[in-house]
């Protein structure tokens, strides 16, 4: 069967954890963007929030997100009374992979309900791309700041998502049959 273009809006959700284990870590911050089908943000603000968290967990953090955490201000927002429980984050919230893990566990579970099993994984098509591009496509690719931030991180996405939209669109403007070349190429060389 073949696939048939989608109009449909995309949720971004990002994370940021004390470590990278569901079953131990916890979320400390979680930002969430929808956009539509061309990658437009449907509301600007989107939705973040820092889930107040314990010292002593903070404390347990290994020396990577320690560092990171601290530096980008997330220890001290976790620990401010501005800071909400989990619980009432996720019923307010209507990645990718990690971050998922983590929406599985409880409070965050119901969150996923709303979602499509699908994920667009932004981070897989830049691995394809660094392995089978050149050099002026990976030249190219918009460079993240690396904060860790999830509000930062989502929206260094969506603008790396609207780059490789843009080498689709190239491409498919260039092929002029949608990759059949490309299918028909791989047929020869398996001798079809």
């Amino acid at each position: 069967m073949a696939l048939t273009p989608s109009t449909n809006p995309l949720v971004w959700i990002d994370c940021e954890m004390t470590g990278l284990d569901p079953n131990t870590d916890r979320i400390l911050s979680i930002s969430c963007y929808i956009t539509d089908h061309e990658l437009n943000l449907i509301d600007k603000k989107g939705y973040h929030t820092i889930v107040s968290t314990p010292k002593s967990v903070l404390d347990a953090m290994g020396e990577w997100c320690q560092r990171t955490h601290t530096a980008n201000g997330l220890v001290e927002a976790c620990l401010s009374s501005s800071a909400i429980s989990a619980e009432l984050a996720s019923t307010q919230l209507l990645a990718v992979h990690a971050d998922k893990m983590f929406l599985m566990q409880q409070p965050w579970a119901p969150v996923l309900k709303h979602l499509h099993y699908r994920i667009l994984d932004v981070s897989a098509i830049k691995e394809a791309t660094r392995r089978w591009c050149n050099d002026d496509v990976l030249t190219g690719v918009p460079m993240k700041k690396l904060t860790h931030s999830a509000d930062e991180d989502i929206r260094e996405s969506i603008e790396e998502a609207r780059y490789y939209m843009g080498l689709f669109r190239g491409f498919n403007n260039a092929q002029g049959r949608g990759g059949q070349d490309a299918r028909d190429d791989m047929k020869s060389a398996e001798g079809g």
